[in-house]
């Protein structure tokens, strides 16, 4: 099923990547590259190291109602968990993070991942946030338009089931038992119950606005430093757009990449940013060249520090594949009960 999962994602990559490149000046482009000054990549990747700590801190934030861990102890656990995204399909590397918490801290994973995916949702918001604001400086592509209408619909949904699930805990946990007792086997039927009870427990955040407005302005905060990154490495080329149009490029290259691609977003990354660029004015060689450089800025770094830091926690490749797997079957009971009943050897490196 993985292979298979991973040849579809290498194929949405690679189609991806042909409509980004097509009609490409090689020349051109290689000279873009050659001619770049990359010492602007230095406080780039520095900016992003600061992104990254703030994410932690949002993650300490909402995690506090479950354990309150040290944003310093969560630090390597959230680089882990990039790197896993980087080297594996279908965002693997959120469960290895939640997998590597329940490791160190004794955090149930069902709990930890209901703030996970609560970050990936505010994190849609803000991303849809940053079109409808640039679209007075920055219009949107006409064939993005859909894109941006479909994940409006997507995320307002899933913001009213969770604030639901979150509010009425007890109404929910009714719905949920009625479902549960009438379809799934009496056997597995009380653990099922209770990996629900955790998943609620780690939406509690949304029942307090105050950490609501922490969650939403910190993600905010979040993304105006990944687009200052895009605003540093820019100057590495010789092309300049307003920073509205990079707000643009990050709130669309973001949304493409949750749709399923090869490791490290090939392909969903790349033709959006391309797109971007060349509908403001800037020559496909620049664009493309300047694109491929912020993704490699974007992935090397974290990737490297995510493999240090598994070293240092003693977390294996075999521990990547669990939560691969984990992630595989996540759906289903047994899988997931078994995660939360289980501790885990520490891998071994190879």
């Amino acid at each position: 099923m993985r292979s298979w999962k991973l040849w579809v994602g290498l194929l949405i990559s690679v189609f991806f990547l042909s409509f980004a490149l097509q009609g490409l000046d090689l020349g051109n482009f290689w000279q873009t590259l050659r001619s770049a000054n990359y010492w602007w990549l230095v406080p780039g990747i520095g900016v992003y190291g600061a992104v990254v700590w703030v994410r932690t801190w949002r993650w300490h934030s909402m995690l506090g109602h479950i354990k309150a861990i040290p944003t310093h102890r969560l630090f390597p656990v959230v680089v882990i968990g990039y790197m896993g995204n980087n080297v594996y399909p279908a965002r693997a590397g959120e469960v290895l993070r939640s997998y590597v918490l329940r490791r160190k801290e004794g955090v149930p994973m069902s709990a930890s991942l209901a703030t996970v995916v609560l970050e990936r949702l505010f994190d849609g918001l803000v991303m849809l946030l940053f079109v409808f604001a640039t679209l007075p400086f920055a219009p949107l592509p006409p064939s993005y338009r859909w894109l941006v209408i479909g994940f409006s619909a997507l995320f307002g949904v899933a913001l009213v089931i969770f604030m639901l699930l979150a509010s009425r805990p007890a109404q929910m946990s009714r719905l949920y038992t009625l479902a549960v007792d009438r379809f799934l086997p009496a056997a597995i039927r009380p653990r099922v119950h209770g990996l629900f009870d955790k998943f609620i427990i780690g939406l509690q955040a949304l029942r307090s606005p105050r950490e609501l407005a922490v969650i939403f302005l910190t993600s905010t905060l979040i993304w105006l430093g990944e687009t200052l990154k895009y605003w540093f490495v820019m100057h590495a080329f010789s092309f300049t757009v307003s920073f509205p149009v990079l707000m643009l490029m990050t709130a669309v290259v973001n949304l493409f990449t949750t749709i399923p691609s090869s490791p490290g977003y090939v392909g969903t990354f790349d033709a959006p940013g391309i797109a971007i660029l060349t509908q403001f004015g800037v020559a496909q060689a620049i664009a493309t060249g300047y694109t491929l450089v912020l993704h490699v800025a974007l992935w090397l770094p974290i990737t490297l520090l995510g493999a240090i830091y598994m070293l240092h926690e003693s977390v294996g490749w075999r521990d990547m594949e669990r939560a691969a797997q984990i992630k595989e079957h996540q759906g289903e009971p047994n899988a997931a009960a078994d995660a939360e009943r289980n501790d885990s050897a520490p891998g071994v490196l190879p």
